[in-house]
């Protein structure tokens, strides 16, 4: 059985990261960009990476520049701008592909585990979000204007008691 921790992505500044190291936490898997016009969601996202991260849950953003060309700067873009704009504390990862013949791994799985509406397999924009559980399983799928403060129900249910 596949769940997050069986895979491999690069960190922004490009060194391998074993998802192994989120065993036990409950994770939020999103893509992301800095020129979108859902990215005032980074604000929410960090609120709840803040809010929750001592309970167990840990948030990883993945850029990416497959819609309308909204994430083209380089690993050092991205950081400046989430840091400076976001002051974004969570996990970001090197620009990937969500969908198409180069789509990183962790999104085919992902996308075949929690598929869209109707069963739709592509990530049909930026700021797509999929929450697991501490176990590594995808539970839900949420599309990208779901304002991460919506999630916050489905979030406490996976965390626990505090």
């Amino acid at each position: 059985m596949t769940t997050l921790f069986d895979f491999v992505a690069d960190s922004l500044e490009g060194e391998p990261v074993p998802l192994e190291r989120y065993r036990g936490r409950v994770a939020l898997v999103v893509n992301v960009a800095s020129r979108c016009g859902f990215t005032p969601q980074y604000a929410g996202l960090e609120a709840l990476q803040r809010k929750y991260r001592e309970r167990g849950l840990s948030l990883l953003g993945f850029p990416c520049n497959q819609f309308g060309n909204q994430e083209p700067g380089g690993a050092a873009d991205i950081r400046g701008f989430c840091s400076t704009n976001y002051a974004v504390s969570f996990d970001l990862f090197a620009k990937i592909d969500v969908n198409g013949a180069h789509a990183h791994p962790l999104y085919r799985w992902l996308k075949s585990e929690a598929p869209g509406i109707l069963g739709t397999g592509r990530i049909k924009w930026n700021f797509t979000k999929f929450l697991l559980d501490r176990g590594g399983e995808p539970v839900r799928r949420f599309a990208p204007w779901t304002k991460p403060e919506e999630l916050e129900t489905d979030i406490e249910r996976l965390l626990g008691s505090p």
